[in-house]
């Protein structure tokens, strides 16, 4: 289902999920942003993650979600391919502390492609002051390279699981 950043933005927060809080919903739908711009990247210390903030347009304070891809291993020939992709703009990805979010800025908006679920995090300090929802997608952005992407299984885990049985890819520009 096609959306924008925007749309992500308006969805209700509703409660914080628990650990044990099966996915329903808009959980459940795999999700396109065909343009977006990628603001800051980087990995996570906690899960290995990789996040990416995203905008609808490429001015800094426009307001952002989070994509996130996991560090399992059928993700690491598309977090491979986006790590290349980020090098030929002269970004390297590193893990990089909350408090210091800032320093994982990329000195200008790359646009993206993006196709993942959407996630309903819990309420915490994940990322820089311009992100605006506790609302992730859980897949992954690609621009400029052809990354491949690979999102996550809809099929009904727990906020902590992360699926590995929805293989499917898609080429994104």
């Amino acid at each position: 289902m096609q959306t924008t950043v925007a749309q992500i933005l308006g969805w209700a927060f509703g409660p914080d999920p628990l650990d044990s809080t099966l996915r329903t919903g808009r959980e459940l739908t795999l999700y396109q942003i065909t343009t977006a711009y990628l603001q800051n990247a980087r990995l996570i210390s906690f899960d290995c993650d990789v996040h990416f903030e995203i905008s609808d347009t490429p001015d800094k304070n426009a307001p952002r979600v989070i994509v996130e891809t996991a560090i399992d291993s059928e993700y690491c020939p598309s977090r491979k391919a986006i790590e290349g992709g980020l090098a030929q703009h002269h970004f390297q990805l590193q893990y990089i502390a909350n408090a210091d979010v800032s320093q994982a800025e990329l000195p200008q908006a790359l646009p993206v492609s993006v196709l993942g679920l959407a996630f309903r995090d819990f309420e915490h300090n994940r990322g820089s002051v311009e992100v605006g929802t506790p609302w992730d997608s859980m897949g992954t952005a690609s621009g400029g390279s052809n990354v491949t992407v690979r999102a996550r299984s809809p099929k009904g885990q727990s906020a902590t699981e992360f699926p590995k049985a929805f293989p499917q890819a898609q080429q994104l520009s």
